[in-house]
């Protein structure tokens, strides 16, 4: 198990030794908490698993949990994309594909984009496009999320395409799509616990205006 300190509450593995990834390669963070007593946690954090624990537990305590918990985030991913037969859309070139898919599936194929991307920049939207050159890019901080969520997002943006506006016409494209309510409220959801400061194991509390997660994507 990882033992030097790379952030406040976080550690990896030490130098000159193996870094603790997952099955699929992706890094992997432990955090330990003074705030926490009994909980374990285990989320994505851009592109990294983290494991948040106790800060009293004992090494062997540390590598059980942590072991179950990747297997827990392991089999989280497995039914986000369960009966889609395919993996998540993590490469560009995977996005790619599967926003054709999706474009194919729920709005006859007219959506066709120049290129659809993860960026690492967008701190303020889920996702944004640009009709004059039918470009679309993703937030990677959608990746952790479950896979009905992206889907909207990225046919959210295929819609963008077609009209670039939230009028009545463009809702009209996402009405085929059957999770459109459940993940404007899960992004709700998100917005509002990022927008009072809370970690996903929410273990701060903080204060602050809920912005409409429609402003978050364009």
């Amino acid at each position: 198990m990882p033992g030097s300190k790379n952030a406040p509450g976080g550690r990896q593995a030490d130098a000159g030794t193996v870094p603790l990834t997952t099955a699929d390669g992706a890094p992997v963070e432990v955090r330990r908490s003074a705030r926490r007593r009994r909980t374990v946690a285990a989320f994505w954090e851009n592109g990294t698993a983290v494991v948040a624990i106790p800060a009293s537990f004992s090494r062997a305590q540390e590598r059980e949990w942590v072991h179950r918990m990747l297997e827990k985030l392991r089999l989280q991913g497995e039914r986000g994309t369960r009966g889609t037969g395919r993996r998540r859309p993590r490469s560009d070139a995977a996005l790619a594909e599967h926003a054709a898919a999706l474009s194919a599936r729920y709005l006859g194929g007219r959506a066709v984009p120049s290129s659809v991307r993860w960026v690492g920049n967008q701190n303020s939207r889920w996702g944004s496009a640009t009709p004059s050159d039918g470009t679309i890019r993703l937030s990677d901080k959608l990746q952790p999320m479950p896979q009905w969520v992206i889907d909207y997002v990225l046919l959210h943006e295929l819609a963008h395409l077609l009209v670039a506006g939230h009028n009545a016409a463009f809702w009209r494209l996402l009405e085929a799509y059957p999770d459109t309510e459940r993940a404007k409220a899960f992004l709700e959801g998100v917005s509002f616990a990022t927008s009072r400061g809370l970690p996903p194991s929410g273990d701060t509390d903080a204060d602050a205006d809920v912005p409409d997660p429609d402003t978050l994507l364009r």
